[in-house]
């Protein structure tokens, strides 16, 4: 069965882009400067007020896959690298190439894809103007055809939720995380300008999903 992991990487857009009427509706609940801050270092992770900076892809059989990312009119070169394609564009252009992409497999695999990944890719494919080649969110417990490890690791949220590192480490398996760079950097190494960091931080996730994945399937599918 045709498989692929997905993952991505995303960015809050510019608060300032937003008009005043808008602005006060983002900080409607936030009374304090502090929860000001919060509410707008989390816009990254709502796909109306953020943007994907990176779409990974990884077929887990063939150790090959795609890394599609932003690089604001850089015009980096496609290259190759630890079994990836790199290759840069718009939003737009990810977009896409993601949604030619994952036509030809049978299943995706992601980490909260059901909650983060998957909506994002989505709706923000909609903003553009681009038609999804096919509906990844589906039945919930149907992992053949959408295997969100989160869920499964939680039994469909009967215990408690991890970060994908805490997971990574808790089974032995090395982390993406090691390298220094986490998520809550993604958006500043973005605007300084070090889109390949970013880009490279995500097949770092690729192979941290790959590794749970393998360890669910062999100890935890039934």
């Amino acid at each position: 069965m045709p498989r692929l992991i997905v993952d991505i990487e995303t960015i809050g857009f510019d608060f300032e882009s937003f008009d005043a009427k808008n602005q006060d509706y983002l900080l409607k609940f936030a009374n304090t400067e502090e929860e000001k801050e919060d509410a707008i270092k989390r816009l990254g992770l709502y796909p109306l007020t953020g943007e994907i900076v990176t779409i990974g892809l990884l077929n887990p059989d063939t150790m090959k896959g795609q890394i599609l990312f932003q690089d604001k009119d850089q015009k980096i070169a496609n290259f190759q690298e630890n079994g990836f394609s790199f290759e840069a564009g718009t939003e737009r252009d990810i977009l896409d190439k993601f949604w030619q992409a994952v036509k030809s497999y049978d299943q995706i695999i992601t980490f909260n894809g059901r909650t983060f990944d998957i909506p994002f890719l989505m709706l923000r494919s909609a903003v553009n103007s681009i038609r999804i080649s096919r509906n990844l969110m589906g039945y919930r417990y149907d992992f053949k055809k959408h295997c969100d490890l989160l869920e499964q690791l939680t039994f469909y949220g009967a215990t408690r939720k991890y970060s994908l590192d805490f997971y990574a480490k808790s089974f032995g398996i090395s982390s993406s995380k090691d390298g220094g760079t986490d998520g809550s950097m993604i958006s500043d190494l973005y605007k300084e300008g070090k889109y390949l960091e970013v880009a490279r931080y995500c097949s770092r996730d690729l192979f941290t999903t790959k590794e749970l994945y393998e360890r669910w399937e062999q100890y935890l599918k039934v």
